[in-house]
């Protein structure tokens, strides 16, 4: 899923929002979460917007700062998507991560509210830096800890969520290596699995004062025929602060998780009807208020989403609504002559509606 737009079947483990968040936000009074501060010392345009295109800034040092609150940004999440699709696992890997496809994420670890491990990005998250310390917090009162004071990585760790992270500096790019991770996690929404053995390096460069760019290359050979880079972007989200959220017992979702993916079943629609459909729809997200394009094309029987999305095709449940293998539902408005001038996604947060353009 791209960042900014909700899901049905199972929360994400790294996107900008969540069922959470939506709660959070409509839930939370905002004065008590400080909702409308603004992000003081940060250089802004002439109307009073924080210019993203500043130049990045730096400690004391001289080394870059990363300080501050990101969000992952709809170009990142393309990538991600490719990245994705070019991942060449070990036999077992490969036929577990189709059995959790199937059973529709119903025993991953944010439906079981526990870490996501490896592949938590800042889908709205924090990072505080000092000379010897990295933190990075999330809303789910989750952190990681990168020790930037020349230590090693230690040699036999007890296997834990996060892992165990040590960073050192190439020039203006940061690079983490996190080993020590217990094999409980996913690596990505589908179910991609991992085993102890996991060694993560990411490299984290800045390029300007909202712009940070990570490439993350994951590699283990239990699960993995080859290592696996995968890019990620990230926008700096100021002037808004953290909500928590918690997720730590009394989960009641799982028990109500019972289809797979092999229950929908699709009817025939006519090609000339989903070209009628092929298009580009703007969506703007709740949240931070940014503008995705959802395109809609057709590939022989099947009508296709991509843009914000990865290219992925879609179920035909009846001439205007059509469902996602990642468990969503989009259903297309039309005017009296036929034309298509929306689509609604539902998810258990809402119905959330893109316009054609």
């Amino acid at each position: 899923m791209s960042p900014g737009i909700p899901r049905t079947t199972k929360l994400p483990q790294r996107l900008a929002i969540t069922a959470s968040l939506l709660i959070a936000f409509t839930a939370t009074p905002a004065a008590a979460q400080w909702l409308n501060y603004k992000t003081p010392g940060i250089p802004r345009t002439a109307d009073g917007k924080p210019d993203l295109s500043a130049p990045a800034p730096h400690m004391a040092d001289g080394k870059p700062d990363f300080s501050g609150v990101w969000r992952a940004d709809a170009a990142g999440f393309d990538e991600t998507s490719r990245a994705q699709d070019t991942v060449k696992l070990q036999p077992w890997a490969a036929a577990l991560t189709e059995q959790r496809k199937e059973t529709l994420g119903r025993d991953s670890p944010s439906t079981l509210c526990l870490p996501p491990g490896p592949v938590v990005d800042m889908g709205v998250g924090r990072v505080v830096q000092t000379r010897d310390l990295l933190l990075m917090l999330w809303e789910g009162t989750l952190y990681r800890e990168i020790f930037l004071d020349g230590r090693d990585l230690p040699v036999d760790p007890n296997p834990d969520w996060m892992g165990y992270s040590v960073g050192h500096w190439e020039r203006d790019t940061l690079v983490i290596v996190t080993a020590g991770f217990n094999d409980r996690t996913w690596l990505d929404d589908d179910g991609r699995p991992h085993t102890e053995a996991l060694r993560v390096t990411e490299r984290l460069h800045r390029s300007d004062y909202g712009h940070m760019q990570i490439t993350r290359t994951f590699v283990d050979p239990g699960a993995f025929l080859e290592p696996w880079t995968v890019p990620v972007k990230l926008e700096l989200d100021p002037d808004h602060e953290l909500l928590e959220y918690v997720c730590n017992e009394n989960e009641r979702d799982r028990v109500h998780l019972v289809g797979k993916a092999s229950d929908v079943k699709s009817v025939k629609v006519a090609p000339e009807t989903l070209s009628k459909y092929v298009g580009t729809y703007e969506f703007k997200s709740p949240t931070s208020g940014k503008l995705q394009n959802w395109i809609f094309s057709v590939n022989g029987n099947q009508l296709v989403l991509g843009g914000a999305f990865p290219s992925t095709p879609l179920i035909s449940l009846s001439e205007t609504e059509f469902s996602a293998p990642a468990g969503f539902n989009l259903v297309f408005d039309k005017n009296d002559s036929g034309a298509a001038t929306s689509v609604v996604l539902q998810s258990v947060e809402g119905n959330f509606k893109a316009v054609r353009k």
